[in-house]
């Protein structure tokens, strides 16, 4: 996954449903508590639905009340990039998968400690993955966080890609 190629836009729009297109190509915003993942509470992953990329953390998820999935901080500094945007006239910060430069939605400062932050992201760019589903889909490496927290035991085997 580290050397990936971004797929063009006509195999990105077989590969996507027409709202996954349109939230990650086209940086649209889908409806707040209207969507997959503003209410899952299940341990996980989150991946770009474009590259798999893990992007966030269930341990990092809050309940913002906006309706949208909300986190605390990306899994990894490198997993999202900011930029600025000042679409509809005001200044906000874009955040985008870093491999696949999918449009993930924005973060703002008004999120919980430690962090203050609050990434603010679409269901529709996120694939989550279970717990329980972690290894096998390839990304053992983060067990470890899960394990910390006693959410699931050590199991020296799970630990490896």
């Amino acid at each position: 996954m580290e050397n990936l190629e971004k797929l063009d836009l006509a195999e990105l729009k077989h590969k996507l449903s027409v709202e996954q297109f349109e939230f990650t190509q086209q940086n649209g915003t889908e409806q707040p508590f209207k969507n997959e993942y503003w209410n899952n509470y299940r341990p996980g992953l989150y991946v770009d639905v474009v590259s798999g990329e893990p992007l966030f953390s269930s341990l990092d998820k809050f309940d913002s009340g906006t309706g949208w999935p909300s986190f605390t901080c990306p899994i990894k500094h490198n997993g999202v990039v900011e930029k600025k945007d000042y679409k509809y006239g005001v200044a906000r910060i874009e955040v985008r998968s870093g491999q696949a430069d999918s449009h993930l939605g924005h973060v703002f400062n008004d999120g919980p400690g430690p962090t203050g932050k609050r990434y603010c992201i679409n269901s529709a760019s996120l694939r989550f993955i279970p717990l329980e589903n972690i290894s096998e889909e390839g990304h053992g490496v983060y067990l470890d966080t899960f394990i910390k927290v006693g959410l699931i035991k050590s199991n020296v085997n799970d630990l490896k890609e």
